[in-house]
């Protein structure tokens, strides 16, 4: 018998925001991000930080907002280390992306850092245009930035 297990996107809670970082090893292995999960993110932009939930937990999820200029920001995405590789992380960004959307963006905006290999490659299938901006975290600090235009249509190769 194969067991299909069901997972429903919705919109974050405060108590899924203190799961995550109760479980951040299961997201993101040995970097230690939390200082980056902002719980005022889930508090104001609650309709665009989003769980993927499932009977065993939180599998994964999305924090991002839209700019008053219309370009939904994804702060944060992550997936569980058992649910990597099934695409929720593709279901996660279509959901971000609809949300913002309905919000008034016009286009999607993410950023990482030059060696995180793992989210360009993700970035990029997803349609995204990668520039490394040099300074853009700090003085010596450049980052991968992504841009791409709505809608995110992800049936295409």
């Amino acid at each position: 018998m194969i067991a299909v297990m069901t997972i429903r996107i919705a919109p974050a809670a405060v108590a899924d925001f203190h799961q995550v970082l109760t479980d951040h090893a299961r997201y993101w292995g040995e970097r230690d991000l939390r200082s980056l999960h902002l719980l005022a993110l889930v508090q104001e932009f609650g309709s665009t930080c989003l769980v993927a939930r499932a009977e065993d937990g939180i599998r994964g999820y999305v924090f991002g907002f839209v700019t008053p200029e219309g370009t939904g920001y994804v702060h944060l995405i992550a997936t569980r280390d058992d649910a990597r590789g099934t695409g929720l992380g593709r279901r996660l960004y279509v959901a971000f992306a609809e949300a913002a959307e309905r919000r008034g963006a016009r286009k999607l905006k993410a950023i990482t850092s030059v060696g995180n290999t793992g989210s360009v490659a993700f970035h990029r299938s997803l349609g995204f245009d990668a520039e490394i901006i040099d300074d853009y975290d700090g003085l010596g600090r450049p980052m991968v930035v992504f841009h791409r235009e709505l809608p995110l249509d992800t049936s295409r190769p």
